[in-house]
């Protein structure tokens, strides 16, 4: 599944954790990031005293990104003293030290101590200070224990989503031993001793025909050297298959015309040539030969084909209006469009004689049917592709 990472296809951690209070919070987008990080986390009580701009608060509900059930399920007080009254166990979290003697807990054993008090059928809530400076004596005095966090000691400070977040992570890891949502899928069993031998087979002997496994004295070493490398990758079967295919597409190259490869820019030329010779102005439907080359040439662009079509098939200026290796009556330009009547002709470099006659005939024989002819260089569409579309476009735009 694409985009984030909440599925709302699953369901949720059903756990029954500490209350998170947050006094006379400030910033309703503070709330709303609050309550996000405690649905991370499997947090759902939350407890605000006094909040300065109101409840409801919509920018609070803005910033929940989801936890909209926290919010309205949140409870309102006009004190701490209220907040707090049938909690049991009570932590206030600090970045400060109040000079009070209360023993002070980092996160993880505060994680231990709300578990245990929870199991036990106590109720445990945590303190969370305004955004500008935090708890006052009076409210920490209140407070069981404190927590505060092993930060940097000259920028102490967080977020108040951010200690929420990191009180309700070691909480939830504590209570799920955790367990992490997902793991890496097994799509293939892994590859038995025999498909792994084939596919190591298969590599040396490509291996020795480009004299790679040189010099001789170090052939062995580098053998062993090789199958420890896929020996502790624990190759599936499928990654074999595809390591084999690799393997093998690099020692055959690049494939030629008859196996749907990409043709250069010299096989190309090649391809035009006898198209042109055997064409003697017969149309396409009338020639086996000329059939034939055109449908390899449709079946294998040069690289400036693909580009110029993938541009023409994505481009909002030309998507739609453009036809490939398409007749026209008797003759096959590389490109039509048969809205604008325009053909394009792609020209390589250092065509034959025969080819750019044959393209002469062409053109004049288009023409004479009311159709423009653009020619664009290879070179210039791998070169400089928007400025040939550029004037394809004046060319759509302009007077026929």
């Amino acid at each position: 599944m694409s985009g984030s990472g909440t599925d709302k296809t699953k369901i949720g951690v059903d756990l029954v954790g500490p209350i998170v209070i947050l006094v006379e919070p400030q910033l309703g987008e503070n709330i709303g990031m609050a309550a996000r990080a405690m649905g991370n986390f499997a947090l759902t009580r939350l407890r605000i005293v006094n909040p300065r701009d109101g409840w409801p608060n919509i920018s609070a509900q803005r910033a929940a990104a989801g936890a909209d059930h926290i919010l309205e399920q949140a409870k309102l007080f006009d004190t701490v003293e209220q907040a707090v009254a049938d909690c049991t166990l009570l932590f206030a979290t600090t970045a400060r030290a109040h000079d009070q003697a209360k023993p002070v807990v980092a996160p993880e054993l505060a994680a231990r101590e709300i578990a245990s008090d929870i199991k036990g059928g106590g109720t445990v809530g945590i303190l969370f200070g305004r955004e500008r400076y935090g708890l006052q004596n009076e409210e920490v005095a209140r407070a069981n224990r404190i927590i505060t966090f092993p930060v940097n000691p000259g920028f102490a400070s967080l977020n108040l989503a951010q200690a929420v977040l990191l009180i309700g992570y070691e909480w939830f890891k504590l209570s799920t031993e955790g367990a992490l949502p997902f793991a890496m899928p097994e799509h293939s069993e892994r590859a038995s001793q025999h498909q792994t031998q084939a596919f190591f087979d298969n590599l040396v002997r490509e291996l020795d025909r480009v004299e790679f496994l040189r010099p001789a004295e170090k052939r062995e070493t580098m053998l062993v050297n090789l199958r420890n490398i896929f020996a502790r990758m624990e190759p599936t079967k499928q990654d074999m298959h595809t390591l084999h295919g690799v393997v093998m597409a690099i020692a055959e190259g690049r494939k030629g015309p008859a196996k749907g490869g990409v043709l250069d820019g010299a096989q190309a030329t090649r391809l035009r040539a006898l198209l042109a010779e055997h064409g003697q102005g017969a149309l396409p439907s009338e020639s086996g030969t000329v059939r034939g080359l055109a449908r390899l040439l449709r079946r294998n662009p040069t690289d400036a084909e693909r580009i110029l079509w993938q541009a023409l098939t994505s481009d909002r200026r030309f998507a739609g209006q453009f036809k490939r290796q398409t007749p026209v009556g008797r003759h096959i330009p590389d490109f039509v469009s048969f809205v604008h009547r325009i053909a394009v002709e792609l020209i390589n470099l250092d065509e034959t004689a025969v080819i750019a006659n044959d393209r002469a005939a062409r053109q004049a024989w288009l023409e004479a049917r009311d159709y423009r002819v653009i020619k664009m260089r290879v070179a210039d569409i791998e070169g400089d592709l928007a400025a040939e579309l550029e004037r394809l476009e004046a060319a759509l735009l302009g007077p026929r």
